[in-house]
């Protein structure tokens, strides 16, 4: 349901790596870095990416893509294996880091969690990093994503907050911090469109704008006028404190897929 538009822009590459059971994974009290629940689900995403690297051609560009649980683990795999690499910096087109509460320095793109992938800053940019969370307002205290050391952030192991913010990227243009119109797609059956594709899209039914407040930052998506009859899909269906999480990918997809498009062409440019 995430993935699969990918592939009109690359070869898409999914490890079945052990992740954690839900039952576990809201136990947010042992995300601590050495945590056995963790470092079994890390050690076995590591251990699919240095398969997919020694196996891979230096001569294309990879993307990263991951969300949720994905993205924590992401979080942890970009801070320990790719970050500090220049040799294998240099391979990544982008990252897609999607509710996953990647942080930066407060007010600059880079020096969070990662000290040499900087957030993406301008459409086309190769090397950077696309990350938010979705919600209709400011999140509540409490929330899960949007504020450093708290919630999801404990998944990937990072509990500072001096200084820092979660990123917040505009998939739809990377470095405006303008409202733009949204490009959803949603799976049909999940949409209860009533069509008869496998996809439904909604081009300007939502807009997006990073915002800020109260020590949190998010990705704000509201509907338009013309998109009033699809208001069903903004539905907070697992609580405030988690926003829009479940469809932050399905809100924007056919935005992060015109991204993936335009930093592999800008990779392509600068090698």
């Amino acid at each position: 349901m995430q993935a699969a538009r990918f592939s009109a822009v690359c070869d898409v590459w999914s490890p079945m790596y052990r992740q954690r059971t839900l039952g576990d994974l809201f136990d947010l009290t042992d995300g601590a870095p050495d945590s056995k629940a963790h470092q079994i689900a890390y050690e076995s995403l590591r251990s699919g990416w240095l398969s997919f690297l020694a196996a891979h051609d230096p001569a294309r560009p990879i993307v990263l893509i991951g969300h949720s649980q994905g993205a924590s683990m992401l979080i942890r795999l970009l801070r320990n294996e790719i970050d500090h690499e220049p040799a294998v910096r240099r391979q990544i087109a982008v990252a897609l880091v999607l509710g996953g509460n990647l942080t930066v320095a407060r007010g600059t793109p880079i020096g969070g969690d990662l000290q040499h992938i900087p957030l993406c800053t301008k459409p086309g940019e190769s090397g950077c990093v696309i990350a938010y969370s979705t919600f209709p307002g400011q999140p509540p205290a409490g929330a899960f994503f949007g504020r450093p050391g708290s919630g999801v952030s404990l998944l990937s192991g990072n509990v500072r907050t001096a200084g820092l913010q979660v990123a917040c990227v505009n998939p739809v243009s990377p470095g405006s911090h303008a409202a733009l119109g949204l490009h959803p797609y949603f799976p049909t059956a999940l949409a209860h469109s009533g069509m008869s594709t496998p996809w439904t899209a909604y081009p300007d039914h939502a807009t997006a704008q990073c915002r800020t407040g109260a020590g949190a930052t998010w990705l704000q998506v509201s509907p338009t006028p013309a998109g009033r009859k699809t208001a069903q899909l903004l539905h907070e269906r697992l609580g405030a404190l988690w926003g829009f999480h479940d469809i932050d990918v399905n809100l924007t997809l056919g935005d992060l897929v015109a991204d993936v498009s335009a930093s592999v062409a800008g990779w392509h440019r600068r090698h």
